[in-house]
């Protein structure tokens, strides 16, 4: 049941009916705080506010388009309506995009991740900002990305929103800070959402997708709401203006790749490592042992 340190608060979560955000709905929910989930998809939408009801949580669900202003002035109204006061906004909806050439992509869909994921960030701050103004101050956690500040290949449209919505944090930071409204930003990193999803699924991760963290995991949507459930709170009322980054140590890590980091990664990700250590001392000795190599496991693989 709820009980915590945001006993009172009435908070707005975009993108709340599946992974990071339902994971930050729960979570500011079991602290006290009555949650507006905001979502563009309806039926998720409706069986998480059932979800969240179901464990004692004050939530409603309202639809909303963060890229759409009716939609989001809509989405702040309805949490005036409902709960008489606005305190947390958590600007956790985006859309992903990836694995096409910047040669292939269009402006559509240039415009349609910027729209979503750093232009909806900038609308519903300046309507949920207005009321807290009006209410002597509240709170706004922006949810990045560490494809802010390193990317994978052909993925500029994602990368460029989740850097916008770091440099955005700090201007809103200033900005706000005459009315008390502290803005803060979360970069996750390589974050599960399996079970968080509509409906849950089951992870797919194997041993290697955990290794490779130096903190021994993939994170879990409840790593990112414990922390945001912290920002939003008293404890950090002196914090503003920055981003926090939660990944588990990857963006930290050096990695270079040689025949150690390969038999490594081969004998983690098959749970052998004697198989890894093998295949590296094949590496090692030469062409004619790598082409032997490749001759028996095209032959395993047609068997």
């Amino acid at each position: 049941m709820p009980t915590g340190k945001l006993s009172g608060k009435v908070a707005i979560v975009t993108g709340g009916a599946r992974g990071i955000g339902a994971a930050i709905a729960y979570k500011l929910g079991l602290e006290g705080a009555r949650v507006i989930i905001a979502d563009v998809n309806e039926e998720a939408g409706r069986w998480r506010e059932g979800w969240l009801r179901d464990k004692g949580i004050d939530a409603v669900f309202v639809r909303a388009d963060v890229s759409v202003e009716a939609d989001v002035k809509n989405m702040v109204n309805e949490a005036i309506k409902r709960f008489g006061n606005l305190n947390i906004l958590i600007n956790n909806a985006g859309i992903g995009f990836g694995g096409k050439s910047i040669f292939e992509q269009t402006l559509d869909e240039w415009n349609r991740v910027i729209s979503t994921n750093l232009t909806g960030v900038w609308l519903c701050s300046k309507y949920a900002g207005q009321e807290m103004a009006k209410r002597g101050g509240g709170v706004i956690v922006n949810i990045a990305s560490t494809r802010a500040f390193q990317s994978e290949p052909n993925t500029e449209p994602y990368s460029a929103s989740k850097g916008g919505i770091v440099a955005l944090t700090h201007s809103l930071a200033v900005s706000l800070a005459r009315y008390r409204i502290r803005v803060v930003s979360v970069a996750p990193g390589w974050i599960d959402t399996s079970e968080w999803q509509y409906p849950p699924r089951k992870s797919s991760l194997n041993p290697l997708d955990h290794a490779q963290h130096p903190a021994g995991r993939v994170g879990d949507p409840m790593d990112v709401a414990n922390l945001v459930a912290f920002l939003v709170s008293d404890e950090a009322s002196w914090i503003t203006g920055v981003n926090f980054t939660i990944d588990g140590g990857m963006t930290i890590k050096m990695i270079y790749m040689d025949p150690d980091v390969i038999g490594g990664s081969i004998g983690t990700l098959v749970q052998d490592p004697e198989v890894g250590e093998l295949i590296m001392r094949v590496l090692l000795s030469g062409r004619d042992k790598v082409q032997e190599l490749k001759r028996v496991l095209k032959t395993l693989t047609q068997q």
